[in-house]
């Protein structure tokens, strides 16, 4: 069955969804380098939560990619990592099968979120497909139609 939304239904979740990012007001965004078996991987903290984590091979390109997520902030290296937290990323990425409880400053719709909680749920080394995410989540309409 197929379903419509009006225009003023599609500008109403625009506009709420737009919110998010004009709520948050400019912050000092603080980042650490450091090498992994997949490269290099760089975190971005503010306010001793964990903003983002990223891997790449080259660290210059993450550093530009880091200021292109969070342009209006600005952006310094870590001076000192007294939470270790750097290390406990590269743990990580080196021990996916561990546990981890990172403090991370997680932001986004309400959308966003569910399927956040449910990626979460989801054990290392394990895959899964779109449609059984969006079934998870309670949104099995949530799938685009393959092309």
């Amino acid at each position: 069955m197929f379903t419509s939304r009006s225009n003023t239904d599609l500008a109403e979740t625009v506009a709420g969804d737009m919110l998010i990012p004009l709520i948050r007001a400019a912050a000092t965004i603080s980042f650490a380098i450091a090498p992994c078996s997949l490269g290099f991987v760089i975190i971005a903290v503010s306010e001793q939560l964990i903003r983002s984590i990223m891997v790449g091979d080259d660290p210059e390109l993450l550093v530009s990619d880091l200021q292109n997520q969070f342009p209006n902030d600005a952006i310094e290296v870590i001076e000192n990592d007294n939470g270790g937290l750097m290390a406990k990323v590269v743990d990580l990425i080196e021990r996916p099968d561990q546990a981890l409880d990172l403090p991370l400053d997680i932001r986004g719709t309400d959308f966003q979120m569910r399927v956040w909680d449910a990626l979460q749920k989801v054990a290392a080394g394990s895959t899964l497909n779109y449609t059984f995410l969006a079934e998870q989540i309670g949104a099995p309409n949530a799938v685009r139609p393959a092309v």
